[in-house]
């Protein structure tokens, strides 16, 4: 089979707008507007912003940076609109608006919000990023283990779940073994549970895949939390103490100033995000077997004419993406909290679906999304400590409200892969 047999979606590389659709650039503009009156001429005089840039381990050691607030804001929210006013004029000339355009703007305006809001404050950078990192780690392997499903046709609403199951098994095998190791490989294996399950009933014997999604979801929460009081809770010091992932610097990359405690002074769960990112992208978009599953993902009967199995190949899709989500669930274990807890995911693996969402059915994609929701979600931490004017309570929505957001003002309409959800019955 070759490239040319079925038609497949390109690989999203840009955010696309055309002639008829300004929303990305409308969005910008709107958001650079908030950014100069709030952040900027409504800020307050005489306030100064202090932010940490380096951390002590750096082979140059940058003092922090202190900026007037409002004035700082304001400037920064210019630039931001200057972005967004090419977007405009690009929009209008039939132009695409670049992804690394949309990502400065981003930038600008998150740095003019911080300015705001730590005015006569300070906070670091590095330590922010480090932290937006981690908290997308699962979001990261939730998005591409879902891509991995749609990509072949079928809906994954699972991803909770499998985030779940996977946190249980990396915390149990961990804490039996003393290993925080095995845990990581037990993590995906027990994903394979509901996955398993929602390959079953929907390639199998075709049941609707949004409501068989949502009904394992339910079940990995009800057979989890069942476990975890029955079970978890009287063998605590057994079965639910594991060891956590220990950090593993990277000689001389981690000490490059900014960028090296952020990339590359991670746990080895970080180092596999990066390297899942990098094969699914090649398998997906540059061999033969990512061209077969696209196929089967956008016209299933074309693929089953040229001879390929459209179940076996949704089935070996589906059980694959639960693994790579299973990897995001041996986060929350063995990755950050250390103990596994009730429905400790917290809506984790929806966020992940709207991150495959965002990012287009991309890898990269999906990871940049995750990468903008997991800064949020560190934001509003940074934010409570910091004692903001902000309500704490606007905190806690910030992450599912820039979901929100990015999906409904970013994405508007986007085709996924055209038989996403649709059962195949051969002939």
């Amino acid at each position: 089979m070759t490239a040319t047999e079925v038609s497949t979606a390109p690989v999203p590389g840009a955010v696309t707008t055309t002639r008829a659709s300004l929303r990305t650039p409308i969005v910008l503009a709107v958001l650079g507007v908030v950014a100069l009156v709030f952040f900027g001429l409504l800020g307050s005089a005489g306030s100064t912003t202090t932010f940490g840039v380096s951390a002590g381990t750096d082979f140059v050691t940058i003092d922090p940076v202190e900026i007037p607030s409002k004035a700082g804001a304001i400037v920064l929210a210019v630039l931001a609109l200057a972005l967004a006013a090419w977007s405009f004029v690009m929009a209008r000339a039939g132009r695409t608006v670049p992804v690394w355009l949309v990502a400065v703007f981003g930038v600008l305006w998150v740095l003019a919000f911080l300015t705001w809001a730590v005015a006569d404050k300070s906070t670091s950078l590095v330590s922010l990023m480090q932290g937006s990192l981690l908290l997308a780690v699962p979001l990261a392997f939730g998005a591409l283990g879902g891509l991995l499903n749609e990509r072949a046709g079928v809906v994954n609403i699972a991803i909770e779940g499998q985030l779940l199951t996977g946190a249980f098994g990396a915390a149990v095998l961990a804490s039996v073994t003393g290993n925080a190791y095995v845990g990581l490989v037990a993590a995906p294996v027990f994903a394979l549970i509901i996955g398993s399950m929602l390959a079953l009933f929907t390639v199998k014997y075709h049941v609707n895949q949004i409501i068989v999604g949502v009904v394992l979801n339910v079940f990995a929460v009800g057979l989890t939390s069942f476990l975890f009081s029955s079970v978890l809770k009287e063998n605590a010091s057994q079965l639910n103490s594991p060891p956590r992932l220990e950090v593993l610097p990277i000689p001389l990359l981690s000490q490059i100033p900014v960028i090296g405690p952020v990339l590359f002074r991670q746990t080895v769960i970080v180092y596999l995000l990066y390297i899942a990112v990098a094969v699914i992208t090649v398998a997906l978009f540059r061999t033969r077997w990512g061209l077969r599953v696209r196929a089967v993902g956008e016209y299933p009967q074309a693929a089953d004419t040229v001879g390929i199995s459209v179940e076996r190949t949704r089935w070996s899709n589906v059980l694959l993406g639960a693994a790579v989500a299973g990897l995001g669930g041996a986060f929350f274990t063995i990755g950050s909290v250390g103990a596994f807890g009730e429905e400790m995911t917290a809506g984790k693996g929806y966020i992940a679906l709207a991150a495959m969402i965002l990012g287009r059915w991309s890898p990269i994609g999906a990871l940049t999304a995750a990468l903008l929701f997991g800064f949020a979600d560190k934001l509003q931490q940074v934010l409570g400590v910091l004692e903001t004017p902000i309500p704490n309570q606007f905190m806690l929505m910030l992450p599912y409200v820039v979901t929100i957001f990015a999906v409904a003002g970013l994405v508007g309409r986007v085709r996924g892969p055209a038989a996403a959800g649709e059962p195949y019955e051969k002939g």
